[in-house]
């Protein structure tokens, strides 16, 4: 089988030498078919790097499965040829192109430009790097039909990625992805490929949409006579080397924040990301000289996004004068909370609003919801499916606010994608209303803990490589699914929902009901009686297994948050024995 593979793909690299591709590229190949070890062209030929539903993303460099010239431009001739046959009637199809500060991203956004202009698809191609946010934006405020990022978000420094959107400012869901991704399917030989750009259909945009953008963040705030009483507020921020750089400071200056601190190593742009193993405000690591300068200027509060900052997360001190970081899960109850309250207090609460969470996202969420009366919706994992919903309300109702588990969070509704430029925005006023209430942040969180329940979430990933590893993930859905588990922790399994046949067990009532999901998809989730969640789900990017525990204490004063904290992660590690976690 081994000699078979390497036999396909040595003719593979062979066919990228006699093809018409760049002479760099093909000393690349040749180099790598001269070479005894064999792994570094295995890798880069075995197959093709697959377009998916949220567009390309790979490690980058020759061959087939890697991001270069050639796979950017099979997915953008792919995507032009399906523009044109969905817009064909328009009399100009036009598309947004942006990048982030990642290595080759510019000549990827350029490469990607090109392709489209040589279609006859108009581009608004961006000057520079620009967050990701900000793409989403202008394709809406230019009225274009598509629009492409080339990102590959939070990943290490060797990936790059392309992600394509449509007219909405989302990325592309069903019918279109699928579609796109036939499209390109068929782009089998670099001779299908238009390289050869019209420069009569490539306007470069930059600061003009800024300023719109900005100006219309400004106005997002509930509370700028607060902010203007705290403007000294001490924000310390770092963009990880990425785009937040371009917009994030400005933003925060603009909206009232006099006292915004950077972290200069970090605001170097570069995509080898020097001060970090990985740009992910995620990880404890990544805000560690962020955390460091918040400590020497005594700052109130700690802010950093991801590389094409669409993501955001925070550090605050805590009760003891410790610095802490927040998962994604504490501030999206944050930033619900603070939102739903203050519309409240502003009387702008009409009976109209909603607000929307993914399934994996803290359950916190809706229980602020229904205090506030305000409907919420869960949908799937994936801001695509936020803005899913957001379309499907647009002159109906008014969208507040949207978040998930994973630092995505978008306050405002002329972006249809997670966006760490309002999110930075917001997150400040939200500590300046704090300290005008005689709070910090965290007594903030301790306080909604208080009203609604303590909760704690861990995410787990079980990574499973290979084909026997994807195998065995399938196997595991499978005997989640025949035989689910009658009790979590001591909890008894009340309820059961399976997103893959869109069915919901009610354990206790002996019912089956269908959900209403715009699509299946294939995640488990169990609830249990003490309000324990479990969601199961295999990753869509990698080769792993995730599951998310939320589990639910009270917490009656906040002097007792330390000690239910340490309760909820014996209740944690109890569920991870049950689920067979522990090993």
């Amino acid at each position: 089988m081994e000699k078979d593979l390497l036999t396909v793909v040595r003719q593979r690299a062979q066919s990228w030498l006699d093809g018409k591709y760049d002479d760099e590229t093909k000393a690349k190949v040749a180099g790598m078919l001269k070479n005894e070890d064999t792994t570094e062209l295995v890798e880069s030929f075995y197959k093709d790097l697959e377009f998916g539903t949220g567009g390309l993303r790979g490690i980058m460099g020759a061959g087939t499965n890697r991001m270069n010239i050639y796979t950017v431009g099979a997915a953008t001739q792919g995507l032009a040829n399906y523009l044109k046959k969905e817009f064909g009637r328009e009399k100009q199809i036009s598309v947004v192109v942006g990048h982030d500060c990642r290595n080759n991203s510019r000549l990827f956004a350029e490469t990607t430009a090109n392709i489209f202009s040589a279609n006859g698809i108009k581009v608004f191609l961006f000057e520079d790097l620009r967050p990701t946010p900000e793409i989403s934006f202008a394709i809406r405020l230019l009225g274009c039909k598509s629009g492409v990022v080339v990102t590959a978000s939070h990943n290490p420094k060797e990936y790059n990625g392309y992600k394509a959107y449509w007219e909405d400012g989302a990325q592309v869901i069903p019918p279109h992805d699928n579609g796109i991704i036939k499209e390109v399917g068929k782009v089998k030989n670099v001779e299908d490929i238009k390289f050869e750009g019209n420069p009569d259909l490539i306007e470069i945009i930059g600061r003009d949409v800024d300023n719109i953008y900005l100006n219309k963040i400004k106005d997002l705030s509930l509370s700028p006579d607060i902010v203007a009483k705290h403007s000294d507020l001490k924000i310390v921020y770092t963009p990880i080397h990425g785009t937040g750089i371009t917009l994030i400071p400005e933003a925060l200056k603009m909206c009232g924040f006099k006292n915004v601190i950077t972290v200069d190593e970090q605001c170097v742009i570069s995509g080898d990301f020097p001060t970090v193993v990985s740009p992910n405000p995620e990880e404890p690591a990544a805000l560690k000289l962020a955390v460091e300068k918040a400590k020497a200027v005594d700052a109130d509060i700690v802010m950093a996004s991801d590389p094409d900052a669409d993501r955001m997360g925070i550090a605050v001190k805590n009760d003891k004068g410790e610095w802490v970081l927040f998962n994604g899960n504490q501030t999206a109850q944050m930033f619900v909370y603070y939102m739903l309250r203050r519309n409240k207090e502003l009387g702008l609460l009409k009976g109209k609003e909603y607000i929307v969470k993914t399934i994996v996202t803290t359950e916190q969420i809706a229980a602020i919801a229904k205090s506030f009366n305000v409907p919420y919706y869960d949908c799937y994992t994936g801001f695509k499916w936020i803005a899913a919903i957001m379309r499907e309300n647009e002159n109906k109702l008014r969208y507040i606010c949207g978040g998930e588990e994973s630092y995505g969070f978008l306050v405002e509704d002329f972006v249809r994608d997670k966006d760490a430029v309002s999110a930075c925005t917001m997150m400040a006023e939200v500590a300046a209303w704090a300290k005008d209430n005689g709070m910090t942040v965290y007594d903030l969180l301790r306080s909604i803990y208080c009203k609604f329940g303590f909760s704690k979430e861990k995410g787990i990933s079980v990574v499973k490589k290979g084909k026997s590893g994807a195998e065995e993930i399938e196997a595991m859905m499978k005997q989640f699914r025949t035989t689910p588990p009658e009790e979590l922790a001591g909890s008894k399994v009340v309820c059961i929902k399976d997103y893959q046949s869109l069915r919901m067990i009610d354990l206790v009532g002996g019912t089956s009901t269908n959900m209403e999901m715009p699509d299946t998809s294939n995640v488990l989730q169990f609830f249990t009686e003490d309000g324990t969640k479990v969601s199961i789900r295999p990753s869509g990017t990698e080769p792993k297994i995730k599951f998310y525990i939320e589990v639910k204490l009270p917490l009656a004063d906040a002097a007792e948050y330390d000690a239910v904290n340490t309760k909820a992660e014996e209740k944690v590690n109890a569920v991870k024995k049950s689920l067979g976690l522990d090993k």
